[in-house]
């Protein structure tokens, strides 16, 4: 057992929740996930989250998906702690690297895709490109509001995973 893991499973309720906030940004998650303790191991907390997040309600997915940072956006949004900004920068690095132009049109097609859904665009960045996240992005904006709604819980669920698997590798 991963000794995060150790740790975690003998904290109090609270502190254990805030601990595993930056993971996910849903409070409902962090919540439940804590109230599921302890776990044997990595591998049944990673089960456990996912079935979670499926049934979460929207409104908590959408609490989840504003704590992220546009793609290509620097400054994380006011709602997201110190550790979840800081694997928003790695997970988006490649569009730190990428050219202006490819930037722009990543800040364009995010404001549209705002326009359209009325909430941030959510990818799983890890091992992307920027222009393959920008032609995901586009891609998406073709989608119906029910579908998108259900793309964007599954990116969130990817992210949550790595995310999980860092903080317990720490």
């Amino acid at each position: 057992m991963s000794k995060v893991l150790a740790r975690w499973n003998r904290l109090p309720a609270e502190e254990a929740e805030l601990e595993v906030l930056a993971c996910c940004g849903s409070s409902a998650w962090a919540r439940q996930l804590a109230a599921a303790r302890p776990f044997a191991g990595i591998d049944s907390l990673l089960n456990h989250s996912d079935q979670l997040w499926s049934r979460l309600s929207p409104k908590d997915w959408d609490e989840a998906f504003s704590r992220h940072p546009r793609i290509g956006e620097r400054k994380p949004p006011a709602a997201a702690s110190a550790q979840s900004a800081s694997w928003s920068a790695q997970e988006q690095k490649p569009v730190a690297d990428a050219t202006d132009s490819l930037r722009d049109e990543l800040a364009r097609a995010n404001r549209q895709y705002e326009q359209r859904f009325g909430r941030v665009f959510i990818v799983c960045a890890t091992g992307k490109s920027a222009q393959e996240m920008l032609d995901i992005l586009r891609h998406r904006l073709h989608n119906d509001d029910a579908t998108e709604l259900l793309a964007a819980a599954e990116e969130q669920r990817k992210i949550t995973s790595l995310r999980l698997q860092k903080w317990l590798s720490q």
